[in-house]
């Protein structure tokens, strides 16, 4: 790698192999491998049941929708979920598109996601859900979490699709809510082209997360089920059986084949990126200028952030031209403050306070990608490019 790259390829000829397999099979969908995917990614996260989707955001579709499909609901339209002002789009519009309010709760500065005092004041008697986002490889404090809804019948649903493979407390990052989703698209920490999962220990949702994937019918559910009961041994009658209104968010045969590989290299990907982010953060702890993220557990770090300081200098439309000279790839701390974005204006939503953390973070943040593989060149390039942006010489 010349150029501090966002990400790079995890791919090597175990995929192609994976690939020419699929290739010689002759079936294209969802089929075997996927079903073997499936179950050693529910064995790797520590979760009774994994349905692998399309995407990381078709994980959150499905299961935002199958908790209005229980036989008791868990959720209705109308009904209240706090969420982090900063997220990826697509952990909100699945809550959005279900006709939920979402009333948007500060970040922390540090960690990225809650602001533990804004989320504890912001839980109230119409609250139904929190939604749990580990944002850039980063689980959240969910005793803390759990402390807060303990006795109130609020459900925890987790966003982790940038934090595969994060622990908290010796547990799995995606694990700690009733559902939690994850994503194997090409800069994220495994890839399967594109593609995406939902795991949880609930069977009921299992199984309702089993039709809404394919079209909403009975045909990839087991004989006995809790959708629609006792399926008929006539394959004709059970061919086109409609029971939800579902979508079609499966994967493909190929992304299936390409994950059983993959997920045999993710411990390795994640030491090299924990070592990776040990030397970033020798050399960016307790910054003149800059935030970086403080990890909560054990971060799988997704890439490394920066939020400028309100008393620095520097500008970010500095940093930028730097970094471009420099060939370092930068973007935004995935979406900023989401409520500045023009979508919103669809949305039920209502802001809890200020927000004024996301909004230091949407004007003065940026992150730099990590990766499977040693980069301390790059983040010695990286080093040096804001050394001399803030004339503090210096170097590695």
């Amino acid at each position: 790698m010349q150029a501090y790259t966002l990400a790079s390829s995890t791919w090597d000829k175990k995929e192609l192999e994976a690939i020419q397999e699929v290739i010689d099979s002759d079936i294209f969908t969802m089929g075997k491998k996927v079903a073997e995917f499936e179950k050693d990614f529910a064995k790797f996260v520590g979760s009774k049941y994994a349905v692998m989707t399309s995407s990381g955001s078709t994980a959150n579709l499905i299961a935002t929708a199958a908790l209005f499909y229980t036989k008791t609901p868990k959720l209705k339209r109308g009904d209240e979920v706090i969420v982090p002002a900063v997220s990826w789009s697509t952990t909100y519009y699945p809550l959005y598109q279900y006709g939920l309010k979402l009333k948007f709760v500060d970040i922390d500065l540090y960690t990225l996601n809650y602001d533990l005092l804004a989320l504890k004041e912001a839980i109230n008697d119409k609250t139904k859900m929190i939604m749990c986002v580990n944002l850039l490889g980063n689980a959240n404090d969910f005793d803390a979490i759990k402390a807060m809804i303990e006795g109130k019948d609020i459900i925890l649903l987790e966003d982790n699709c940038e934090s595969m493979g994060a622990e908290y407390k010796g547990k799995q990052a995606g694990t700690f809510g009733i559902m939690g989703t994850f994503s194997t698209f090409y800069s994220h920490h495994m890839a399967t082209m594109e593609g995406g999962f939902v795991v949880s220990d609930d069977e009921e949702l299992y199984h309702i997360l089993l039709s809404l994937r394919a079209h909403g019918w009975t045909r990839n559910l087991p004989k006995h089920n809790l959708v629609s009961g006792t399926k008929s041994d006539d394959y004709f009658e059970e061919a086109f059986k409609f029971v939800l209104p579902g979508y079609n968010v499966r994967p493909v045969e190929m992304s299936g084949a390409i994950g059983i590989q993959q997920l045999k290299k993710l411990p390795l990907f994640l030491k090299n990126r924990r070592e990776n982010a040990s030397y970033f953060v020798e050399l960016f702890k307790d910054d003149k200028d800059f935030i970086i993220q403080q990890e909560i557990g054990l971060s799988s770090w997704f890439g490394f952030s920066f939020i400028i300081k309100p008393q620095s200098k520097i500008t970010r439309e500095e940093v930028i031209k730097a970094f471009k000279e420099a060939n370092i790839e930068v973007r935004p701390i995935v979406t900023g403050d989401f409520t500045q974005n023009e979508v919103i204006k669809y949305f039920d939503y209502e802001l809890f306070g200020e927000l004024k953390n996301a909004k230091l973070l949407h004007t003065n943040g940026f992150f730099v990608g990590n990766h499977q593989v040693n980069i301390k060149a790059q983040i010695d390039l990286l080093y040096k490019t804001l050394n001399k942006l803030t004339h503090r010489g210096g170097g590695h």
